[in-house]
């Protein structure tokens, strides 16, 4: 029989996670539908990529100087805010793009059905197993390294008229399966209280959403334009 004490610790444990994991998703619904908002208005007034690709680094200047300092505080979830909003925008120039290829809506909603169902299928399946990912965590941080700087180098061969369109495609499909590996680590380290903290629970699985979403769209936009 376990001791008392322990059984009470446990219980406390997973109430507190359970705590974590609503606010999280809390935050989390209304930083995407936020973000859907500023992506809608870079829409609109047309913004360039040149100043998407500026929206990104401050959000990134958010993330990595700021959300720290302010994530034990009511300040952060304005960072947070800032940071969502601010990667929203960024990809208003991607969606202006797809788009305005033949059949573009069609390609977005199915991107966007798409990224729902696996982040709604892999959560439900952490939250219901509460199997333990963080054995993931080395493999996944490895690959996201390769992938930026296979992207970096795909960015630096554009400079110089070099096009790898079938390159890049497989490129996206690594980054959406890195993504749905991350969706599994960050939601068991919410679950198993190795992330105790919404707000940047929230930031992680926002990154994971979004990258898993930019991915589905490039894949889907490539087999379209093949059909």
């Amino acid at each position: 029989m376990q001791p008392q004490a322990y059984t009470n610790t446990r219980a406390l444990d997973r109430s507190e996670s359970a705590k974590v994991l609503r606010n999280t998703y809390a935050l989390l619904a209304m930083t995407v539908l936020f973000s859907a908002v500023t992506a809608g208005i870079a829409m609109a007034v047309g913004m360039g990529r040149g100043m998407g690709l500026i929206c990104s680094l401050g959000a990134l200047a958010l993330i990595w100087f700021v959300l720290p300092r302010t994530a034990n505080s009511s300040a952060g979830i304005g960072v947070v805010f800032a940071f969502t909003g601010l990667l929203g925008a960024s990809i208003g120039p991607m969606l202006n793009h797809y788009l305005g290829l033949a059949g573009g809506s069609q390609i977005v909603m199915q991107a966007l059905g798409t990224t729902a169902l696996i982040f709604f299928a892999l959560s439900a399946y952490v939250l219901t197993t509460r199997k333990d990912f963080s054995f993931m965590g080395g493999f996944l941080f490895v690959g996201l390294i390769a992938a930026v700087v296979c992207g970096l180098g795909m960015v630096i061969a554009s400079f110089f008229g070099i096009y790898m369109p079938l390159a890049s495609v497989a490129l996206s499909g690594v980054i959406a399966l890195l993504m749905s590996g991350f969706i599994l680590y960050d939601t068991s380290r919410i679950i198993n209280g190795g992330e105790t903290n919404y707000l940047m629970a929230t930031t992680s699985l926002y990154l994971d959403i979004l990258n898993l979403f930019t991915a589905l769209l490039h894949i889907i936009g490539f087999a379209s334009s093949d059909d």
